[in-house]
């Protein structure tokens, strides 16, 4: 049980969204909420309050009268439910609900406690609102998307839940009847709160995030292990060269790579190999191996420290107050700006996602390494373990990695300078955050499939060099891990199959070669 209190931890995020864990939130923050919401009603009396008193957007130059201020906070969510597209995931809804309780525990928001302890009893009992994909520009936050999640508090809409292990997607007043829940109360200026912020982009970011970082620790283990399929000479990975270099993603990996090649037979010394007298006038053996096998930690090493910013940023919008007005009873006063706006989760998705496709890329091209039979002069085509000509081994399974990553090369364009002006140009800069999310988030996804595809192939090549005995035992635990789910094949056979089991195998365990992400 984690507390929700006035802030997570990137850990406990992923407890919550990936493991069993469930969230309850502490009385100290109820009460402050409850303090907040107090001070707000007594406030906005006899002043003219943004989004309780005066319309919405280009319209808040109307004033409401106070026998239709409860009309105001339902009409915003029900005119704001105009997604479009197929509902967003579960699990970034749920990322999204998570984000916007984290919000309402700084109590700055001015809401009623009912709305924290009624999204966490939805968050707990894993009835998550269908939430459509498309209909945020990422300024005034994601109001579209977040109607579509007040739209189900208040008893309305649809939701999906989770029955006999199955996904049902179902009318949100029969499933809150079935269960007893009650429909959210507007208090005060609930249906604004809930509906202006950046909830939506950021729950996907840090789904986004978590993902990467699985990806990330398989990419350096693939790394490690297709340098041990090469015989790559070991000096690319010293301290000593990587150390010349003063960025921290650089060394970290390098690091990563030398512990994890512990006790392998595979790599080779240099100065043992070729330091010395020679006679030979043309080496059979790479001096110096391509850059996909040699360059590992100057490509990964930036990768590493972006994940890192990312996540820094990230972790702090998630414990920020992100709507707008913001309530401060310590000061006395109801401020108002522009809170709601998302540009920083932006522009850490486009950073993201252009990683994650360097990480593809590089992925790609180690295995048109072991595809290639001239280049890497110790396999066969396709790594074929069949008869040539008769077989064909994982070739196809380039067509698929190889335009998968050429997809993510065209959606790595940045959305964060893609502003367009609307709602009568009131929003005249936008983020488009969530769209930056939302292509990041298949950018993710292609490389899980690029990955697994490329692991795959690894395991082949082991097999046909038979090698499997002088891996070092992380690279060799590796091997077994592909092995129980995709055994060694000869004779052609779909592999779409085995390409998805690899892809959950990425998700759910942790190749253990970077520490932070064990």
């Amino acid at each position: 049980m984690i507390q929700i209190g006035n802030t997570l931890r990137l850990d406990e995020v992923g407890r919550i969204l990936f493991g069993e864990e469930q969230v309850v939130p502490q009385e100290r923050m109820l009460r402050e909420v409850e303090e907040c919401h107090r001070f707000l009603a007594e406030f906005a009396s006899d002043k003219v309050i943004y989004g309780i008193n005066t319309g919405f957007g280009p319209m808040a130059q109307y004033r409401i009268d106070d026998e239709n201020l409860r009309a105001l906070q339902y009409n915003i969510i029900r005119s704001h439910a105009t997604g479009a597209g197929e509902p967003l995931p579960e699990v970034c809804v749920r990322a999204a609900m998570l984000a916007r309780i984290q919000t309402f525990a700084q109590a700055c928001s001015g809401v009623h406690p009912e709305v924290i302890t009624r999204l966490t009893e939805l968050l707990n009992r894993r009835i998550t609102p269908v939430v459509p994909r498309h209909g945020s520009v990422g300024a005034s936050g994601d109001l579209v998307q977040l109607a579509h999640i007040a739209l189900a508090l208040i008893g309305e809409g649809e939701v999906f839940q989770r029955r006999n292990g199955m996904l049902e997607r179902r009318p949100t007043a029969e499933v809150f009847a079935e269960e007893g829940i009650s429909p959210l109360d507007v208090h005060l200026r609930e249906g604004l709160a809930i509906t202006n912020g950046t909830a939506v982009m950021t729950g996907i970011g840090l789904v986004n995030l978590l993902e990467v970082r699985r990806l990330l620790d398989y990419a350096v283990a693939a790394s490690l292990l297709m340098n041990e399929i090469a015989s790559s000479y070991d000096d690319f990975l010293s301290e000593e060269l990587n150390g010349m270099k003063h960025h921290a993603g650089q060394r970290d990996i390098a690091a990563a790579m030398r512990r994890a090649a512990e006790g392998g037979q595979r790599l080779l010394k240099r100065e043992t190999v070729l330091y010395h007298r020679h006679t030979e006038q043309l080496f059979e053996h790479k001096v110096q191996p391509y850059y996909s096998l040699r360059c590992i930690p100057q490509i990964l090493g930036p990768v590493l420290d972006t994940v890192r910013g990312v996540g820094r940023v990230l972790v702090d919008e998630l414990n920020s107050v992100d709507d707008n007005p913001v309530v401060d009873p310590r000061t006395h006063n109801v401020y108002h700006g522009g809170n709601f706006h998302g540009d920083y989760v932006s522009l850490e998705m486009d950073k993201l996602k252009i990683v994650v496709t360097k990480l593809t890329m590089l992925a790609e091209r180690q295995m048109n390494y072991l595809f290639h039979d001239r280049i890497n002069g110790i396999l066969p085509p396709f790594v074929n373990l069949g008869k040539l000509g008769l077989n064909y081994g994982l070739q196809a399974a380039q067509f698929t990695a190889t335009s998968t990553t050429a997809e993510s090369q065209t959606l790595s364009n940045p959305m964060y300078v893609h502003s367009i002006p609307n709602n009568n140009d009131n929003q005249d800069i936008v983020s488009m955050g969530t769209n930056s999310a939302l292509l990041c988030r298949q950018v993710v996804e292609n490389g899980y499939q690029v990955m697994a595809i490329h692991l795959m192939a690894l395991a082949q090549a082991v097999d046909c060099l038979d090698i499997a005995e002088q891996l070092a035992p992380t690279t060799r635990q590796l091997y077994d891990r592909v092995r129980e789910r995709v055994p060694a094949f000869r004779e052609d056979t779909p592999k779409y199959r085995e390409i998805g089991r690899l892809e959950e195998l990425i998700r759910t365990q942790a190749a253990g070669v970077l520490p932070e992400y064990e």
